[in-house]
Parts: structure tokens; sequence; C-alpha cells
């Protein structure tokens, strides 16, 4: 049966109202936090999500109902950049040694994910749309991402890490810790998915990009973080290409997987990238970056002299990433492997990073259509998260 989306549905009552997003909210919240409006800033207004966005998390083989709570347990490791910013150290969930003899999965784990992810997929992808579609001066670009990495848990005021440590491993009590999602992978994965996975998936090479990305606040849009893309001209001098907003998170699905040695995250998420800006702002922006100085010994290669990193009251340097990236890409999917490195002005912490993102292209033009084939969707999804579960969970040990 063909899906139309709210926006696409004809009616006889041409005065009928268009579906508000309290009317896309999906009925099935089990396991789901659905974010309240006027909350969505995180990290300084670097991470945003949108007033209606689902956040949920949940692991591979670990069900209150059917699991064995005794064949999970939660690892203690250290990860400096976590705990210099929190204060303790994170823990995992990873198999028991009392159950590694039994580690192997049963069944296709993808599909499984899939039933599960599904639902809120959709719920967001409609809200996304409706809301977005009112967006003037901006063209919105959403994307679906795969990160690979580890889920960290940590406690809060109501749950003591150490009490939790020492309790059978279950869903409702996992469920209550606050969580992060730490995607810094060794560089041995990263060798591996170059050499091993990108030539037996039917992806080719695309390109290699060393982009610096400076991260502007606005006294206008108190909310967002202007994102400015530059590259390196022959000079060494940046060249602005690319000006938008933050990206703007509508469903992370944080997915643990004991029996594999990386967690998953799957991510809806768009970006509005600002196409009417004014001459002034555009020449305000443009002052910014002719003032950066190129710096490979400081944590994001760019500094400013003194004075220089702000324009007047309207926009301030409030962080800078410098990345190199090499991208594969097939007609459905695009790999991006990188190297980032990243100062945060406003916490001045800075950390490098090794990752890898995979971008589900071809399942957001299937949802972008008028009319959307949900069970063409949902096999798009188990491919996808068969091809991830087969070549893109496997790792050295690197948390210790």
């Amino acid at each position: 049966m063909a899906y139309i989306p709210p926006h696409k549905r004809h009616s006889k009552d041409s005065e009928k109202p268009r579906p508000t997003p309290e009317s896309l909210v999906p009925s099935f919240k089990r396991n789901v936090q659905l974010r309240a409006p006027k909350s969505n800033a995180e990290r300084s207004g670097q991470i945003v999500y949108s007033n209606y966005a689902i956040s949920r998390w949940f692991a591979v083989g670990l069900d209150d109902d059917n699991g064995d709570a005794s064949a999970a347990e939660l690892k203690s490791v250290s990860v400096e950049s976590v705990e210099r910013k929190i204060g303790e150290k994170p823990v995992i969930l990873v198999r028991s040694n009392l159950d590694k003899e039994n580690s192997e999965v049963k069944g296709s784990p993808w599909s499984s994910i899939a039933e599960k992810v599904m639902p809120d997929l959709l719920s967001s992808f409609e809200i996304m749309r409706t809301e977005t579609e009112s967006e003037d001066l901006m063209d919105v670009k959403p994307t679906i991402v795969a990160r690979f990495g580890k889920i960290l848990f940590h406690g809060s005021p109501s749950v003591n890490l150490e009490s939790v440590r020492k309790d059978c491993v279950a869903e409702t009590t996992l469920r209550n810790l606050r969580r992060s999602f730490y995607t810094s992978v060794p560089a041995s994965y990263v060798a591996s998915i170059m050499a091993e996975v990108v030539p037996n998936i039917g992806v080719d090479f695309s390109e290699v990009k060393d982009i610096y990305h400076l991260k502007l606040s606005d006294s206008r849009r108190p909310d967002s973080t202007v994102s400015c893309k530059c590259s390196i001209k022959d000079d060494k001098v940046l060249q602005l290409y690319k000006v938008e907003l933050n990206q703007v998170r509508d469903m992370v699905v944080d997915i643990s997987c004991p029996d594999m040695d990386l967690d998953l995250r799957l991510m809806l998420c768009h970006k509005r990238i600002l196409t009417s800006l004014t001459d002034d702002e555009m020449q305000s922006i443009r002052n910014l970056i002719e003032s950066a100085v190129l710096d490979p010994d400081v944590k994001g290669g760019l500094r400013w002299p003194l004075g220089k990193a702000s324009t007047g009251n309207r926009y301030s340097v409030i962080g800078v990433w410098h990345t190199m990236a090499t991208s594969y890409e097939s007609s459905s999917l695009r790999i991006k492997v990188r190297h980032a490195d990243r100062f945060d002005f406003r916490t001045g912490y800075g950390e490098t990073s090794k990752e890898v993102v995979l971008k589900l292209k071809g399942m957001v033009s299937r949802l972008l259509e008028q009319e959307v084939e949900t069970n063409a969707i949902s096999d798009m999804l188990k491919d996808a998260l068969k091809l991830i579960w087969l070549h893109f969970l496997h790792c050295e040990p690197y948390l210790t």
C-alpha cells in the first residue's frame, strides 16, 4: 500500500487545516523520549534538537521481557575527553564473561532493529518536512546517517553509577542513565574500512576535502549556530563557499550491540543553508574569515588576533573544526572517512578524532517522493542495517 505524506494528501474539504507537528507524533511511544520545546540546545548551541525530536536507546539481545539480564554487564572505561568534562569514568555495555560462549546473535538482528526504528523514522520525517516547509530564505536538506563508536553511560543525581554496575543489567535500568555517543575510532578501524570494506560494497572513490568549519554565534539567532565552510586557496588563504545553520536532529536512535565491537547510532537530521544573507551580513562574516590565521600548532588549526574574533554586536567565533575527509559513493550510499580537529572557544576545550560516517542518501530520496512505499523503505533500511552489521561493527578493542 502506498504511503502518502500528510502534506501531499488531498481532501474534499479544502478548508481542512494542515496537520500540526503534535498530530504527527506517533502513538507508539514505548521507550521513546520526545524532547520538549525550548530545551533543544546542547553544548553551547552546537548540537540542536528539533522541538519534537525523538531520542531513543535500546540494546540488541538485551530485552527485559525475553532476554537474560546476566548476559551483559557494564564495564568502566577511561575516556580522557569525557572524564575532563564530567569528572568520572563512563561505562559501556559489554557481553558478560559468563555468557561469551553464547555470544552469537541468533537470527537476523538487522531485521529486528529495522522493525523498531521504522515507525520513528517515518514519523520524524513527516514532522521534519511539515515544520521546514514554512521556513523562508533557506534551502533545507534532510539526511539519514549511521555513526559508529561506543555508547557511554554516565551517572546522574538520581542514579548512582556504581550501584547500577553491581546489579543485574536490564534495559529499564539503563534507560535511567545519561548517555553520550563516542564517535572516535582507532586508526586500524579506519584503515580496515578503506582497504577491506570499501572495495567490497559497491562504492567508488568520490573526493578528498580539506575543510575549515567556522562556528559563529549570531545575536539575532540565539538558538542557532552559523556554520561557515571554507576551503584553502593556493596562497593559503581561507575561501568561503557555504553558509548554513547548524544541523538540527529530528531522530536519534542509539543501539548498544554488546555482541559486536562497536555500537550504532542512527540519526535523521536536517541542515538549513542560508541563501538570502544581506550584503552587510556577508561582509561581516567575510571579515571574520579574513582575520583568521592558519596555525597548525593550535587546536582547530585557526586562531584570531586579539579583538578580531567578533564583528560588532552580531557575530562571534565560538568554535572551529578542521576536517580532512575522504568520501566514497554509490547511488544509495555515501561513506565519509575523516580526521577531525575541533576546538570550542567557549569551553576552551579541543580534541581530535578519527570517524566514519555512512549516509543513507537513497533512503532520503525515496522518503521525499510524493507517494512513499513503506515496504520499500523498510526493505532499504533492512539492507542498510545488514550491511552495517556485517561490515561496520567489527573493531579491535580500544577503550579500556
